[in-house]
């Protein structure tokens, strides 16, 4: 007799890879001690949140006395709080966008099922660039639709707009790309993304309903050597874009992201009215009033991305030195090298008995490849070199 769905129970036998060596590293660390255990599993921002949210909680700890200081609010968040951050969001995406184009939600992956509990029906597919953060499934899924991974181009993970071309169907209601991208770090040219926006206008007319063009931008500050993440929101009119605070501002556990709709968009008030229900209804009912306090007064601040640009540097020393081939990562903190020998799982396994703890690149759509997380101490990196240099002679 089960007590859990088919669904969900299929879900439990194939848990997140990451959770999986989070939990080897856990044990490894029992046996051997932390500091020999190199654990690259966990894209955990382990920086402390800039000075700013100190001072925001001090400040708002004096009034939460008040009255309704932290009771309900409007369902898209705190008014000021929206037009705050719209301010930002424009200069961002180089659009006009306003405070009632944006609703407060818990966390990019909020906004993401919000989004998509709005717009799929039964049946309907969600298309992303492969390698993809695997919870994509998981909340398409959630609402009865169909993920359909898209391969990008090998080693470099650029989109593949040929492929696209030939994935979309009438059914394809929402196309979902991830720049900078977890887990390569690839970002995505404008020309590229140009291309596709012109690609799903072209599908979406040859269809007669719009395909979403939706971006999960989380890591959007963490573009290196002078790169730029190209804003979403001016290339197509049905463009949503989505993110959090979990890295910029190291506040992962206080589930506060946005979703901001393009101001051009066709049908806008119907759309944000429908996420305004289904921020509701899918249980969050607002995001927490604490975290949007916060966000208003440390809006502007960020961690020192200067700290994550140096373990990228340090990771790409440790991974020549051992003999690896990857594609040195243009933006947020995951290499994504190929796996000696081809198969991820089983060079991981390998990698896990020399105490580096790294996830399969099956765990993100994409075998023959591996993830390493680099937001750790830069300790941690440079004593990864002989676990790295063992692991690989272990497959020449």
């Amino acid at each position: 007799m089960s007590v859990l769905s088919s669904q969900v129970t299929d879900y439990l036998g194939r848990s997140s890879w990451i959770r999986k060596m989070f939990e080897e590293g856990a044990k490894l660390k029992q046996q051997h001690g932390v500091d020999a255990v190199c654990d690259f599993s966990l894209g955990n921002p382990d920086l402390p949140p800039p000075l700013a949210v100190r001072e925001a909680l001090c400040e708002i700890a004096e009034t939460i006395e008040q009255p309704f200081s932290v009771g309900y609010m409007h369902n898209a968040g705190y008014p000021e709080v929206r037009a705050r951050l719209a301010l930002e969001v424009a200069v961002e995406q180089d659009c006009p966008v306003k405070a009632g184009d944006v609703i407060i939600t818990c966390g990019a992956a909020g906004g993401l099922n919000a989004l998509l509990r709005a717009v799929l029906d039964p049946g309907d597919e969600v298309l992303a660039p492969a390698p993809f953060f695997v919870e994509y499934v998981f909340y398409t899924q959630n609402f009865g639709g169909v993920f359909k991974p898209v391969p990008a181009k090998d080693l470099t993970f650029d989109l593949d707009l040929d492929a696209f071309e030939a994935a979309i169907t009438e059914k394809t209601r929402v196309v979902l790309v991830n720049s900078p991208n977890n887990p390569t770090g690839a970002i995505y040219s404008r020309e590229d993304l140009e291309a596709l926006a012109a690609l799903l206008a072209k599908k979406s007319a040859e269809y007669g309903r719009p395909i979403y063009l939706l971006g999960d931008e989380p890591y959007r500050f963490l573009a290196y050597d002078g790169a730029r993440v190209p804003p979403l929101l001016p290339l197509y009119p049905y463009s949503v874009v989505v993110s959090s605070f979990s890295k910029n501002l190291s506040l992962a556990g206080a589930r506060v992201g946005y979703i901001a709709v393009n101001p051009h968009m066709p049908e806008k008030e119907t759309l944000l009215g429908g996420l305004t229900l289904t921020n509701r209804i899918l249980g969050f009912v607002n995001a927490p009033a604490i975290a949007q306090k916060v966000l208003l007064k440390a809006l502007g601040n960020s961690v020192d991305a200067s700290v994550y640009d140096a373990r990228r540097k340090a990771m790409a020393e440790v991974l020549t030195a051992a003999g690896y081939e990857y594609a040195m990562p243009k933006g947020a903190f995951y290499f994504f090298p190929k796996a000696p020998g081809g198969d991820d799982v089983a060079f991981c396994r390998t990698l896990a008995e020399n105490l580096v703890l790294a996830v399969p690149g099956s765990g993100f759509g994409r075998s023959g490849y591996f993830r390493l997380a680099f937001c750790v101490e830069e300790k941690f990196i440079r004593n990864s070199l002989p676990g790295f240099k063992k692991a690989i002679a272990a497959y020449k």
